[in-house]
């Protein structure tokens, strides 16, 4: 359902909240859903910034001409063309047949290849403005925060940052759209991080550079393209994007296992005894037979400490631990001081990739390395107990940059 609020007298978010995709991208979980922001600018020229899925194309259209009065649309904005964002194009095209698309060059590339559209496209370079009468929309290019066309668009009348996928979130907006109508924002932030590790993480250092684009702007609210609109604290998102694009974390360990028949599982217990008793801070404890990636690698981002536990199957990791291991060297999370622990049965070989998965993310092995044939015995455990005390102790003592 698509519905409009009103932010001031020109501004009004026309977004959709989606409830039914169980997977973005079809890969990451959204159990509390996603909202599609949009907005409509209705100035002295009316401009679209970003639409939505297209599955919303037609309760979308009938709340725009609702808020249009008899007025067209003259432009439409796209800071990222991802389908999620652009679905509606064609049906806003057919409707509004003199709008003119504006986006950067790549952008424009994208449009013909997903939509074949190629006329009345307006290409824009970084730094160009747009007048739409109070408005005057400056266009800021930050490629690779995610896709290599996505920009930002500052309406410098008002102060509004329209940011795309950046500074977005899971979650629809039941309890509204505004971070001052949410009396606690914690879930909003988890759900934002867990957006920013599993689609943007990747892209650090491009978000590093954007967010040196923005310093210099007075930014009075920030509007992604999901997630709740900074209104009240526009910084406090900013802030926290630029903490986690530095790699930052907070002390507190994240342990993550797979166990076939308990052996590796008792030595994950060792392991989590011992950092308890040593009060490292937050303990996440992750079986990757029960719980989906999306979340532990969000708890990867929040913790210094990373310790993984495999037992060996056909001589290497367990599969989903070799899974994992894959994509957080994609994701090239950096600055975190790792243990390592195991089982195997009649061959190992787990151990040593998980080591040299280590090496190549360039993190801080902590010993002992304990690697249990069959059961664990006491010795084994006692050593798992040693791992635990030294990964607490490396945490509290923070990683150098």
């Amino acid at each position: 359902m698509s519905i409009a609020i009103p932010v001031h007298d020109r501004l009004f978010w026309i977004g959709a909240n989606d409830r039914a995709t169980g997977l973005f991208e079809e890969l990451w979980p959204m159990p509390h859903g996603i909202a599609y922001n949009s907005y409509l600018i209705k100035d002295e020229r009316v401009a679209i910034i970003d639409a939505v899925k297209s599955f919303f194309g037609v309760d979308y259209l009938a709340t725009l001409k609702g808020l249009l009065e008899g007025k067209k649309v003259d432009y439409l904005i796209i800071n990222h063309i991802e389908p999620d964002h652009s679905g509606a194009i064609r049906l806003l095209r057919e409707i509004f047949p003199g709008m003119q698309i504006v986006g950067n060059r790549k952008t424009a590339g994208l449009l013909a290849d997903f939509y074949a559209i190629t006329e009345n496209v307006r290409v824009v370079e970084d730094g160009d403005e747009l007048d739409l009468g109070r408005s005057r929309l400056k266009f800021i290019l930050t490629p690779m925060v995610h896709w290599p066309e996505t920009m930002m668009t500052f309406d410098q009348a008002e102060g509004t940052l329209f940011s795309g996928d950046a500074f977005g979130g899971f979650g629809t907006l039941d309890d509204g759209v505004f971070d001052d109508e949410i009396s606690d924002t914690g879930t909003y932030e988890y759900e934002a991080l867990r957006y920013f590790t599993n689609v943007i993480g990747k892209y650090s250092t491009m978000v590093q550079k954007a967010l040196a684009r923005l310093s210099g702007l007075d930014i009075a609210m920030v509007a992604p393209s999901h997630g709740l609109l900074w209104r009240k604290d526009p910084r406090r998102i900013v802030s926290l994007y630029d903490r986690w694009s530095r790699n930052e974390a907070d002390d507190g360990v994240t342990i993550v296992y797979a166990s076939m028949y308990g052996n590796t599982e008792r030595m994950m217990e060792a392991v989590a005894h011992a950092l308890s008793e040593e009060r490292v801070g937050d303990i996440a404890t992750h079986n990757l037979s029960r719980t989906h990636i999306s979340y532990i690698i969000t708890d990867a981002w929040r913790h210094k400490g990373i310790v993984l536990g495999t037992p060996t199957y056909n001589m290497k990791p367990f599969p989903m631990m070799d899974h994992f291991i894959r994509v957080m060297e994609n994701k090239g999370l950096k600055d975190r001081v790792l243990g390592i622990f195991g089982s195997y049965g009649w061959a190992g070989g787990a151990l040593k990739e998980l080591t040299a998965f280590g090496e190549r993310m360039k993190w801080e092995l902590i010993e002992p390395v304990v690697e249990a044939k069959g059961a664990p015995t006491a010795d084994i455990l006692a050593s798992c107990g040693q791992l635990g005390r030294n990964i607490a102790a490396r945490v509290r003592q923070g990683i150098p940059a």
